[in-house]
């Protein structure tokens, strides 16, 4: 049996994105501040490997604090009852990540395009490997439900969110 590579993520190069519909004329960006993730591999080409990752819901940042609060509210996340998400890879072909993502007690099947930007070595001698991510989902699946229509019958936030996922591992020696 081939000897796994353990690899952390790079927080301060990495970043977990979503964009949402507003009103359905304009997209509210958001990320989230604290997060964690591990990828385990055999191969430098990462085919196959195991990525875990998961993010802290109170962290929600989306520039406004008024909106951040009710993402944690109940309407939403429920970031006391439910302090974090967490999603666990069970495949990865080298372009299509598989996994299951767990948003409050709700988990679901997620496929993400995913982008291998390849393996480099920093100036401190540090490997590290880099990856784009993207995908959708849609909020009601995990109970991300509250919903309000405006006067003039635009819904105010879009069931579907996009997930944008910029994010860099370094290898633990």
């Amino acid at each position: 049996m081939t000897a796994k590579t353990k690899w952390i993520i790079d927080t301060a190069h990495s970043e977990i994105g979503f964009k949402v519909k507003h009103m359905m004329i304009s997209t509210v960006t958001g990320h989230f501040e604290n997060f964690h993730a591990t990828a385990e591999s055999s191969n430098d080409d990462f085919i196959d490997a195991d990525f875990d990752f998961s993010a802290q819901t109170a962290s929600i940042n989306t520039k406004n604090g008024d909106r951040d609060a009710h993402l944690k509210s109940d309407d939403f996340f429920n970031a006391e009852k439910y302090p974090e998400l967490v999603f666990k890879s069970t495949s990865f072909d080298g372009e299509i990540l598989v996994g299951n993502l767990t948003i409050r007690d709700i988990t679901k099947e997620i496929k993400l395009d995913v982008d291998f930007n390849g393996i480099a070595v920093d100036p401190y001698g540090q490997t590290k490997a880099g990856f784009e991510a993207t995908g959708t989902l849609n909020r009601k699946d995990f109970n991300l439900t509250w919903s309000a229509v405006t006067e003039s019958g635009n819904i105010v936030v879009s069931d579907t969110v996009k997930l944008i996922i910029n994010v860099q591992f370094i290898k633990k020696v």
